[in-house]
């Protein structure tokens, strides 16, 4: 039976296991698959047709292993190709959203951390121009070299500090309330973030798109009913063993830490 598939996750490398975690949690019932395109993150830095053509492989890997939604985890690939993917398969096809709008409720200055390329998109732009009404409201900020850090398995220390600095440095941080954190990957260095920027509250998507994932689930019938046997996790990684290895790990810490509690 169709509800019986697994649901499939892709991201660059390791971020989309914060979404995929979530997932676990929320729908204990079903199983998942998991791609990181570790052989060629961070999709942050690269061309919008170099990330659409690494999104096709990705999807088309998951969706001839079964699959019976495909959720892009990734923000950076939800920009550049979510469209092309919902045109090219048809099954359900969710994406990402920095969480723009929720965080500008809570008033205040907000700072939106995220990858260069999907603060370029016209995607973001739209959803940018759509919730900020004032330029000073919303201040982004491209992170570049963040996510190439984490995809080492750097997710505290010096290290991980140094370049947020330098990230900040010409921000006045005193004056932000609000952190969106525009990348999936982002969710892991959360705790150092909360200690350079005290007192400040942060925001993702993750929540919202699981949630999307079951609604859309449940209005074709596709969810696995509550009580069976599930949480089978599967992970592939295009960078071979070594990545696997570290996915694993990442996954492990994702799930634990219970980022994005529901």
């Amino acid at each position: 039976m169709e509800r019986e598939k697994p649901i499939a996750f892709f991201d660059s490398g390791a971020g989309g296991l914060t979404v995929l975690a979530l997932a676990a949690r929320l729908l204990p019932a079903e199983n998942f698959l998991y791609f990181g395109d570790t052989a060629n993150a961070p999709y942050g830095s690269k061309s919008k047709e170099e990330v659409r053509a690494l999104s096709m492989q990705a999807a088309k890997f998951l969706v001839e292993k079964g699959s019976k939604a495909l959720v892009v985890a990734c923000n950076t690939a939800t920009s550049a190709a979510v469209d092309l993917l919902r045109q090219e398969f048809s099954l359900p096809v969710i994406g990402m959203e920095p969480a723009i709008k929720p965080a500008l409720a809570e008033g205040g200055k907000v700072l939106v951390m995220a990858t260069p390329l999907t603060l370029r998109e016209e995607k973001f732009r739209r959803l940018y121009h759509r919730y900020a009404t004032g330029t000073d409201e919303v201040a982004l900020l491209p992170c570049p070299g963040l996510v190439e850090l984490i995809e080492s398995g750097i997710i505290a220390g010096p290290a991980l500090e140094n370049l947020l600095s330098t990230l900040f440095r010409e921000l006045n941080t005193a004056e932000i309330t609000t952190v969106v954190l525009g990348c999936t990957h982002y969710l892991f260095i959360k705790n150092t973030l909360q200690k350079m920027l005290p007192g400040v509250k942060f925001i993702d998507g993750n929540l919202g798109t699981v949630r999307q994932l079951k609604r859309v689930l449940a209005a074709k019938n596709l969810l696995r009913p509550a009580g069976n046997p599930g949480g089978q996790v599967e992970l592939f990684a295009s960078g071979g063993e070594p990545s696997l290895t570290l996915l694993r790990k990442l996954y492990k810490i994702a799930f634990e830490q219970g980022e994005g509690e529901v």
